[in-house]
């Protein structure tokens, strides 16, 4: 399976009106979640960032919330950040405007957010567009790779923290597939940066 780790700039430069990072003057990063709120994996990762004292922006899949409120709840309750994931985790690229945006709508009943992270991280310019108006669209330059079943643990958080600099918007999943390696990269992962003089903050406007 290949993706990039750092997303590379002629993307950047052929989505300008996407978020891929926040400023790079200050030694801040921005963590991300994407995929839950589900069992074991979501309380884990704020056991650890309650640890750490770190904030950080979980996008959700409405269709998930709907399952685990009381996680959703406490993602809420322990201070971070929440955003729109779609409510069925759907690929723009092959949904209809119409069928994409009803979906987003829904799970906005739930997330009640300003910021939209889509799925796989692929929509169309049509999507965008219509999309840009309501949200603001965040994307990342930094990919854990904690989704790749052939991805070793510590290869993801070697990676990360390589590619990782002020201002950087890096995804991590709260998903059944990411718990081995998030789990293990996310508390090293932080205390490197943390060593390293940074600080976190959430992508709330």
């Amino acid at each position: 399976m290949w993706y990039p780790i750092k997303s590379p700039i002629w993307l950047r430069c052929l989505y300008p009106q996407l978020t891929w990072h926040r400023s790079r003057e200050k030694a801040v990063l921005y963590l991300t979640f994407d995929d839950g709120p589900i069992p074991i994996v979501t309380p884990e990762i704020l056991k650890i960032l309650r640890k750490y004292n770190v904030k950080a922006t979980f996008f959700c899949v409405g269709e998930n919330i709907s399952k685990y409120p009381a996680i959703f709840e406490q993602v809420l309750k322990d201070g971070h950040a929440v955003g729109n994931h779609t409510f069925h985790h759907l690929k723009g690229w092959k949904t209809s405007k119409e069928h994409y945006l009803a979906d987003i709508a829904k799970c906005q009943a739930y997330t009640k957010s300003k910021l939209f992270r889509p799925p796989y991280g692929r929509g169309t310019r049509a999507q965008y567009n219509v999309l840009k108006e309501r949200f603001e669209i965040i994307m990342w330059d930094v990919m854990s790779g904690d989704f790749d079943l052939t991805t070793s643990p510590q290869k993801c958080l070697k990676q990360t923290i390589k590619h990782a600099r002020n201002g950087s918007i890096i995804v991590f999943h709260d998903n059944p597939k990411a718990e081995v390696r998030v789990l293990h990269a996310l508390p090293r992962a932080i205390e490197h940066w943390l060593a390293k003089g940074y600080q976190f903050a959430t992508l709330q406007a």
